[in-house]
C-alpha cells in the first residue's frame, strides 16, 4: 500500500483489535420480568431516535455557514462522531459516564466493559435510582448525547484542522472530557449530583464542555489566513443551515423531553419549555438585529433558535413554561453580543461555537437557579426566583468547576495532538479547501486555483 504510516495504520488496527476482542464477549439473556412500562419504553425509543437525528442537523447547520470548499469536510466531522463514539461507548464509554462510582469522579471501566451486564441488567442506576425502562435503553439514549457533544466543537475548528487529528480529538475528548462530566452529573453517585447540581439534559455535560473545548480548540489552531486578512467569506448554503436548525430543533424535544426517562407530564413539560424558548430566542435574535441596524435574516433567526435550545436544556425539567420565554430572550440577546465582541477580537471560532454553546449554556445554567422550582418537578430544587439563593450558588459553583475542567483538559488535549501529529492543514491545503485536501471530493466546482509566480491563489467562478 502506497503512504502507509503508523497514523495511517493506528486507528485501523485498534478498530480491527476491539472487533477481535467482542467476539469473544459472551451473550446473555435480555432482563424482562415485568418490571418495565411500555408506554415509557415506546416515548424513550423514539426520543433516542430524535437525539440521533440531531447530529446529521448539526452536519447541516454547520455545513451551510461555512466556505463552499469545506462544505463536506465540515459536515462528515460531526457525522462521524456516530461511528467513532458509537464503538467507543459500547467498549468503555458508558462504564466510564455509569459504571460503579470511583469517588463520585469516574465510573469503574470494567463494571461494562463492551456492555457487559447492560442488556441483562435490572432497571436500577447504582444508588437505587430505579428506571422503568431496560438498561440498554437507557445506555443507548445515553449515546446519542455523547455522539453529539464533540460535534459541536467542529463549528470553532472548522475550515482548518487535520481529519486524522479531529479523529483522535474525538476519543481523546469523549474518555477525559464528557465521561467525566456525565458522571459527576448524572451519575447517582457523581459529586455534582450529590452536591445538588441540577442539569436535566446536558448544559453542563454537553453544552458547557462542547463550548470550552470549542474555545481552546481555536486558541490551539490559531487564526484562518482568511481571518487573518479579514476577509469575508459567504455562507455555503443558507438553505442548509435553515434544514438543519429544522432537524436540530425536533430532535431537541427528544434531547429534553426524552430525558425525564418516562412518558409522563414531566415529559411533557420540558417539550413545552423546549419549544418557547426556542421561539423566543429565534424571535429575540431577529429583532435584536433589526435594532442594531440589519435586516432580519435567516441566519440570525436559526442562530438564535439554537441558542435558546441550548439555554432551556439545563433546566428544561426543572422551570415553568412561561419562564422559559424569559430564558430565551434573554440568552439570544447575551450570546449576540458576545458573537458582536468576539468578531472585533482575535479569536478565531469559525462558527461561533463558544458564544453560543459555551455560554448559551452557562447563562442556561444561572437561569435554571433562578427559576427552577418543585411546583414543575418535585425531584428538583426551588431557585433564586422562589426564595432558595442557596440552590442559585450551587449552581453557580457547579458551572465554575465545569467550565475550568472543560476548557483546562481540552486545551491539553488539543495540544497533545498537536505534539504528536499536525493538528492544523497546510497554507496551501487549506487555501485548496478540505474537501479536496483531506477528503479528495468537492461540494462543489465554483472555485479554481491559480498559481502565478509561484504563489496559489483563489479565484471564484460566478455561477
Amino acid at each position: 500500500m502506497k503512504n502507509l504510516t503508523l497514523k495511517n495504520l493506528a486507528p485501523f488496527v485498534f478498530l480491527t483489535i476491539v472487533a477481535l476482542a467482542a467476539i469473544f464477549i459472551p451473550s446473555l439473556p435480555n432482563f424482562d420480568d415485568g418490571k418495565f412500562n411500555a408506554a415509557d419504553i415506546a416515548w424513550i425509543l423514539v426520543a433516542t431516535a430524535l437525539v440521533f437525528l440531531m447530529t446529521p442537523g448539526l452536519a447541516f447547520f454547520y455545513g451551510g455557514m461555512v466556505h463552499r470548499k469545506n462544505v463536506i469536510s465540515t459536515m462528515i466531522k460531526s457525522v462521524v462522531a456516530a461511528g467513532v463514539v458509537g464503538v467507543l461507548w459500547v467498549t468503555v464509554g458508558y462504564s466510564l459516564c455509569f459504571g460503579e462510582s470511583i469517588g463520585g469522579f469516574i465510573g469503574n471501566r470494567m463494571t461494562h466493559l463492551f456492555f457487559k451486564g447492560v442488556a441483562s441488567g435490572a432497571p436500577m442506576l447504582q444508588g437505587g435510582t430505579k428506571l422503568t425502562i431496560p438498561l440498554l435503553l437507557f445506555a443507548l439514549f445515553q449515546l446519542m448525547f455523547a455522539i453529539i457533544t464533540p460535534g459541536l466543537v467542529v463549528g470553532a475548528v472548522a475550515e482548518r484542522i487535520k481529519f486524522s487529528a479531529y479523529i483522535l480529538f474525538i476519543v481523546l475528548f469523549s474518555l477525559f472530557v464528557y465521561a467525566p462530566l456525565a458522571h459527576w452529573t448524572w451519575h447517582p453517585m457523581g459529586f455534582l449530583a450529590k452536591m445538588g447540581v441540577l442539569d436535566f439534559a446536558g448544559g453542563t455535560v454537553v453544552h458547557i464542555s462542547a463550548g470550552c473545548a470549542a474555545l481552546a480548540g481555536a486558541l490551539v489552531l490559531k487564526r484562518r489566513q482568511s481571518h487573518i486578512e479579514n476577509r469575508d467569506i459567504p455562507p455555503a448554503n443558507i438553505p442548509y443551515v435553515l434544514i438543519g436548525t429544522g432537524l436540530l430543533w425536533f430532535g431537541w424535544f427528544g434531547f429534553n423531553a426524552g430525558s425525564a426517562l418516562s412518558a409522563t407530564t414531566l415529559s411533557v413539560s420540558a417539550f413545552a419549555t423546549t419549544n418557547t424558548a426556542a421561539a423566543a430566542a429565534g424571535s429575540s435574535w431577529m429583532f435584536f438585529d433589526v435594532l442594531k441596524g440589519k435586516k432580519p435574516s435567516v441566519l440570525g433567526f436559526c442562530i438564535g433558535a439554537v441558542v435558546g435550545l441550548v439555554a432551556i436544556t439545563p433546566g428544561a425539567g426543572f422551570v415553568a413554561i412561561p419562564q422559559s420565554i424569559f430564558i430565551g430572550f434573554i440568552a439570544a440577546i447575551i450570546s449576540n453580543v458576545a458573537v458582536h465582541y468576539k468578531a472585533k477580537s482575535s479569536l478565531d471560532d469559525t462558527l461561533d461555537v463558544f458564544p453560543c454553546h459555551g455560554i448559551g449554556g452557562m447563562v442556561g445554567m444561572i437561569l435554571t437557579g433562578v427559576f427552577a422550582t418543585k411546583t414543575v418537578n418535585p425531584a428538583g430544587a426551588d431557585g433564586l426566583f422562589y426564595g432558595n439563593p442557596a440552590f442559585f450558588f450551587t449552581q453557580i459553583k457547579g458551572l465554575a468547576i465545569v467550565v475550568a475542567y472543560s476548557f483546562t483538559m481540552s486545551f491539553v488535549i488539543f495540544k497533545f495532538i498537536n505534539f504528536i501529529l499536525p493538528i492544523r492543514v497546510s497554507q496551501e491545503e487549506e487555501l485548496l479547501g478540505l474537501d479536496a485536501s483531506q477528503h479528495n471530493e468537492n461540494y462543489t466546482q465554483g472555485t479554481l486555483l491559480v498559481q502565478t509566480n509561484g504563489i496559489l491563489k483563489e479565484e471564484v467562478i460566478e455561477n
